[in-house]
């Protein structure tokens, strides 16, 4: 897998509009071979963007340490029901605290497992939800998945990410202490639910979009906000949500990591920043080792 320095600084905001929805396949094409080398050099470097699950696997599904099973919640407010991936620890007794892992824009795709799997060794229920339940759910490759995130009902999915979160404090597995970690839409997801459930414990965007200014009252979660320092979109709009926050006396911490860009925790991609990822995530998980314990 390329690293992000192989990637030309050009690609990086083609990609990320193309991550986003904001432009075509047709169109990054387009724009990337003409700094690329062409259509052929501009397919290769989209090729190289994309992730490779397989490699940056940290813990296998059929990891002896852990239980693993998928699980529904119900939705009234939502599309109904939505599905996910649970993992907990194997051999451990009684209820634990439980994580909800928010994923990207495209689904419960094999990376996003792969991190509920990491929450669960560190000795948490996990529970990925999938947004793209009412349409089939992950459609198992990144393309398709891109397409069908953007026939969403963004009100409905959203309902749907916080019904899975009520869930868990009630699920029998878990016992009532809850935090939430998302990324790039799951993040802005993080925020929001932080600002649905006065119990949640704590609240872990990475690099997310903020929740509207009124709505920031009701957090009651301790949030720990994770940006890239290279992302204008997201990152234009921490100063008025860090002022709504202090506004409203909620308990925050933010850090930026210099060097990167929108992405740097998943490891699928070039986007990746090892050294950053691991500070987050050994953060990330000091955090609810201190909210949920």
């Amino acid at each position: 897998m390329k690293h992000a320095t192989d990637i030309p600084a050009q690609a990086w905001p083609l990609f990320d509009r193309y991550v986003h929805g904001d432009l075509s396949r047709r169109g990054f094409l387009e724009q990337a071979a003409t700094f690329a080398g062409g259509p052929a050099g501009a397919a290769a470097l989209l090729a190289a963007l994309s992730p490779d699950f397989a490699a940056a696997q940290q813990v296998k599904p059929d990891d002896a340490r852990l239980l693993a099973r998928r699980q529904a919640f119900e939705s009234p407010q939502g599309t109904g029901q939505v599905q996910g991936y649970l993992a907990r620890p194997a051999g451990v007794a009684g209820r634990l605290p439980a994580v909800l892992v928010v994923h990207e824009n495209r689904g419960l795709n094999p990376h996003i497992e792969d991190i509920a799997r990491r929450v669960a060794l560190a000795g948490y229920v996990a529970y990925a939800p999938d947004a793209l339940t009412p349409l089939g759910g992950y459609p198992g490759n990144e393309d398709d998945a891109r397409a069908l995130f953007a026939k969403l009902d963004p009100a409905k999915a959203r309902a749907d990410i916080v019904a899975a979160a009520r869930g868990l404090l009630t699920l029998p597995d878990a016992n009532g202490k809850l935090g939430v970690v998302g990324f790039c839409w799951g993040g802005s997801l993080a925020n929001h639910v932080a600002t649905q459930l006065p119990e949640l414990a704590v609240a872990v965007p990475f690099y997310g979009g903020a929740p509207a200014a009124e709505d920031v009252p009701r957090i009651k979660a301790r949030l720990l906000l994770h940006y890239a320092a290279s992302d204008e979109r997201i990152n234009a709009a921490w100063p008025a949500y860090e002022a709504a926050l202090k506004a409203a006396g909620v308990r925050y911490e933010m850090f930026s990591y210099a060097g990167t860009q929108h992405g740097f925790n998943n490891d699928t991609t070039p986007r990746y920043d090892p050294a950053a990822a691991q500070l987050a995530w050994e953060r990330t998980l000091a955090a609810f080792k201190t909210a949920l314990s």
